[in-house]
C-alpha cells in the first residue's frame, strides 16, 4: 500500500500529539526535571529518533515557538503606519483572546509546568528572545530593510512583559484572565 502525502502528514501529527500527551502527563506526575525522554518515548510507544524528529528536547515539548510565517500572517492584520509598542499592544491580546478553551487550557499546563521548574523559568527568557527575533523580523519593516536594533529591542521588552503575564497566570491557576495580566504587564513596561 502507497502511503498518500495526506496519511503521512496525518500520520505525523498523530505521532507528535502521543509524544505531547505523553511528555505533559508524566511532566505533571512527576515533575519536568525528573522525566528523561527515554520516559517519554516508552510512554508514547515510539523510539529516542522519532521523539528528536518531533522536537529538539524535552523543553521544546513545554515552549512552542510560532514560525515567523504565522507572526507575519497575524501581524499584517494592523495598520503598518502604527508604532511597534502600538500593533504589539493590540495583537497579543488579540491573539491570546483568540485561543480556543482547549488550547487555552493547555497552554495554562504547559505554563504551570515551566513556573514550577526553574530550570524552565531560565529557559523561557531563551525562548522568549528568540521568540522576539522572529517577531521583529516578520514585522513589516520599510522595503528592502531589517528590522533596526532598537526596533528589536522594543519587540524584545514586550515579550519579556508577555512571558511575565504568562508566569503570572500560571502562578495564579488561570484565575485572572490572560488578557488582563498581559495588559497589566503592557503598562508596567510602558510607565517605565
Amino acid at each position: 500500500m502507497i502511503e498518500t502525502p495526506d496519511r503521512r502528514a496525518q500520520r505525523w501529527a498523530a505521532t507528535h500529539q502521543r509524544i505531547y500527551d505523553a511528555a505533559l502527563s508524566l511532566f505533571q506526575e512527576h515533575g519536568f526535571d525528573a522525566v528523561n525522554v527515554g520516559q517519554i518515548v516508552r510512554e508514547a510507544g515510539v523510539s529516542v529518533p522519532t521523539f528528536y524528529a518531533h522536537y529538539p528536547s524535552k523543553e521544546h515539548v513545554i515552549m512552542h515557538l510560532p514560525s515567523a510565517d504565522d507572526f507575519a500572517a497575524f501581524l499584517a492584520e494592523f495598520p503598518g503606519d502604527l508604532s511597534i509598542k502600538a500593533r504589539l499592544r493590540q495583537a497579543v491580546p488579540q491573539w491570546t483572546a483568540g485561543w480556543s478553551q482547549e488550547f487555552r487550557d493547555d497552554a495554562l499546563a504547559r505554563w504551570q509546568i515551566v513556573a514550577t521548574t526553574p530550570s524552565l523559568r531560565t529557559r523561557a527568557a531563551e525562548f522568549e528572545r528568540a521568540t522576539g527575533n522572529v517577531v521583529a523580523h516578520a514585522l513589516p519593516p520599510e522595503a528592502g530593510r531589517t528590522p533596526r536594533q532598537s526596533e528589536t529591542i522594543v519587540v524584545n521588552a514586550y515579550m519579556s512583559a508577555y512571558t511575565a503575564a504568562l508566569l503570572e497566570w500560571a502562578d495564579c491557576d488561570g484565575e485572572r484572565k490572560l488578557e488582563e495580566l498581559i495588559e497589566e504587564s503592557f503598562d508596567a513596561l510602558e510607565q517605565r
